[in-house]
């Protein structure tokens, strides 16, 4: 353990409290000042939000005002926006699938009907591709 201890000293301005260091204390003092430490150790640490709630009412009512505003607006635009995005591409979509959908379908109908007329045709003329199958004896 260090030697070289250094004690908190609690100053209260205006109902704030700051913490500083110092080392040129008297013995009583210090003792005052570990006592006043211990009190403030039992209290629950503030979350952020506790914190920035306390902060609004250091602010007028016009700034909170136009704040709340600003970043009620911000929150619509932005809930707005995505719904206008989720509907566009639904709509876009869709209307490709629709749109395209049948096209693709006949196409691939078409291949069908050739690959099955090519297969017809070899059938039936006995010409094609040459197979490395030897020929079956009779």
């Amino acid at each position: 353990m260090d030697n070289s201890i250094e004690f908190l000293e609690i100053e209260k301005d205006s109902g704030m409290e700051s913490v500083t260091s110092s080392k040129d204390e008297t013995p009583e003092r210090k003792n005052e000042i570990i006592e006043a430490t211990d009190e403030y150790e039992d209290e629950p640490d503030e979350t952020l939000g506790e914190r920035l709630w306390g902060l609004t009412e250091m602010f007028p009512d016009p700034v909170r005002n136009v704040t709340e505003s600003a970043v009620d607006l911000s929150v619509r635009t932005v809930v707005s926006l995505y719904k206008f995005a989720c509907a566009s591409s639904w709509i876009f979509f869709t209307s490709s699938m629709i749109l395209f959908a049948p096209v693709l379908f006949e196409t691939e109908r078409a291949q069908m009907e050739e690959m099955q007329k090519s297969q017809q045709k070899q059938v039936l003329l006995g010409t094609g591709p040459t197979s490395n199958m030897p020929p079956i004896p009779r």
